[in-house]
């Protein structure tokens, strides 16, 4: 592949272009390894970061050890001329396939966040769409673990940079009590009543007045016990309540 010759787009390309669908590609293996949307000379943004700043992601990793091996990244634009929420969904669809398992050969995608609504409209087996849709409820005497629960309905949003995925828009800030919450052995995530998601809290730490964990997700493979105990399950309801933090069997 020929080193990429530009660094931005001129402008009759960028208005060609309008909103956009990139792909970043790592030269050494041929693998996909970031994917965005964005307008301008976006998709060249991630090299100047990796660059000019001493921020440590996956992505800006990538991108450095790319450059000092003598390589350049190469870029493509899946799709363009598009309006932004065209170009949200085909960045979404794109996340969502690359990011499956089946599909590492082809792909070893950075991106810190999954396709947005990943978890209810990405893809899925058979199974587990009707385990989605018809997961059952949960009773109080159901939670059998030391649980805290998250109601993530105003944290886990479209193009929320804070909180660009489901383990962010859990993880971070919230007014709770530490010394309850460092009991707690699972975390779970929901989002419209339903548990969407499962981690297990490893350390909790403060900022300034609010508190944010740090953890891992539970799966259908590294926890099939737990995961199956609460995936996609309703939440009991508490009429009037606000706190979206609850708490059972601690």
């Amino acid at each position: 592949m020929a080193k990429c010759s530009i660094q931005d787009f001129s402008p009759r390309t960028e208005e060609a272009l309008a909103y956009y669908v990139y792909l970043l590609v790592d030269p050494r293996d041929g693998k996909i390894f970031y994917v965005g949307k964005g307008k301008g000379d976006r998709v060249f943004a991630h090299l100047r970061c990796a660059l000019t700043s001493t921020t440590e992601t996956d992505k800006l990793d990538i991108i450095r050890s790319i450059v000092n091996a003598g390589m350049d990244v190469r870029y493509y634009i899946a799709r363009h001329g598009m309006k932004e929420d065209e170009a949200f969904l085909v960045e979404s669809v794109l996340i969502d396939l690359l990011t499956f398992s089946d599909f590492a050969s082809v792909a070893n995608i950075s991106n810190i966040q999954a396709g947005h609504h990943q978890f209810d409209r990405g893809i899925k087996t058979a199974e587990e769409l009707d385990a989605l849709y018809n997961g059952g409820e949960l009773a109080t005497t159901d939670f059998v673990d030391k649980i805290m629960t998250i109601n993530i309905n105003g944290t886990y949003g479209l193009n929320n940079e804070l909180r660009p995925n489901i383990y962010e828009a859990t993880r971070k800030y919230w007014k709770l009590s530490p010394e309850r919450a460092k009991l707690v052995q699972y975390v779970l995530s929901e989002y419209r009543g339903v548990v969407r998601a499962i981690f297990v809290p490893q350390s909790w730490s403060k900022s300034e007045s609010r508190w944010m964990f740090d953890g891992y997700e539970i799966t259908a493979e590294n926890n099939p016990e737990i995961y199956h105990r609460y995936i996609n399950k309703s939440v009991p309801k508490v009429r009037g309540m606000a706190n979206p933090i609850r708490y059972f069997n601690v």
